[in-house]
């Protein structure tokens, strides 16, 4: 049975995005992700939603589909909120149960950090693993890290074990719901019971998913000697990367999108953010 968790799958498409180079596409989703980092007020969210909007519409993917790719970050998400909600003080108070106080500051705070946990995520799935193959995604760090090799950093090794580590992803997470439905047909039960005892379930789904990865990892180290492969010395593309002038817009366009959102949190803060 095929999970419905999408995050870290690649997507194929032939969208703006998608035809974006890879090296751009990776520098574009760490500028994306300072700009988040530098949005502190509800106005700078607002005009980061819009934008997270209009690079969901480029790649003409579903919303749907990226938003079901947050799942394995829920418990996160709510555990953020709920910190937020309960353990931040202000002005306004909104309700008050003996110790228990829940503040609007609170509430605001929680919803816009919420928003860029989110956005985070949009982020990295729509420049890099929705609309980027794992081999360009390689080609690409191996490329913008290459000066790197001047000081013996072994980059093309390096650049490989983060993308099979991306590749398998949505594998593992493939093989943990197949163990667990298996284990659910024995009679095994993971939603009942205290947390000692919900731990001590998951037992007969680690060893499994565990051996499952090593013997997947032996696999591919077995396949890639099999075909000779010697890592990036003297090796040679077949695709050659090539930046293009819709590369240097994108890559201009959020620039100015953190300009803008510098300039919305000090003259138009509406609510600041208190992290």
């Amino acid at each position: 049975m095929k999970s419905d968790i999408t995050f870290g799958q690649y997507c194929e498409g032939n969208s703006l995005i998608h035809r974006l180079d890879p090296r751009a596409k990776i520098i574009l989703a760490i500028l994306y992700i300072a700009v988040i980092f530098l949005a502190k007020s509800v106005t700078a969210f607002a005009l980061l939603i819009v934008s997270a909007l209009v690079l969901v519409g480029l790649t003409k993917l579903s919303p749907v589909m990226i938003l079901r790719g947050m799942r394995p970050l829920l418990f996160i998400i709510v555990f953020t909120a709920v910190i937020n909600i309960f353990w931040m003080t202000g002005d306004v108070l909104l309700l008050s149960l003996g110790p228990i106080k829940i503040y609007l500051e609170g509430i605001i705070n929680a919803v816009l950090i919420i928003l860029r946990i989110v956005l985070l995520i949009v982020a990295t799935s729509v420049f890099l693993t929705y609309t980027t193959t794992p081999l360009a995604l390689t080609d690409g760090l191996e490329q913008l890290l290459s000066p790197l090799k001047k000081l013996h950093v072994p980059v093309h090794e390096f650049s490989m074990m983060m993308t099979i580590a991306l590749r398998f992803i949505p594998t593992l997470i493939d093989e943990t719901q197949k163990i667990m439905n298996a284990q659910k047909a024995r009679g095994a039960d993971f939603s009942t019971g205290s947390l000692i005892q919900r731990a001590k379930a998951l037992i007969p789904i680690l060893i499994p998913l565990f051996i499952s990865a090593f013997r997947r990892a032996d696999e591919l180290a077995t396949a890639m000697e099999c075909r000779c492969y010697t890592g990036g010395e003297g090796r040679t593309r077949m695709n050659v990367l090539h930046t293009t002038a819709k590369d240097i817009v994108f890559i201009l366009a959020l620039v100015l999108l953190g300009a803008a959102i510098v300039l919305l949190n000090r003259y138009f803060p509406l609510y600041g953010l208190s992290l």
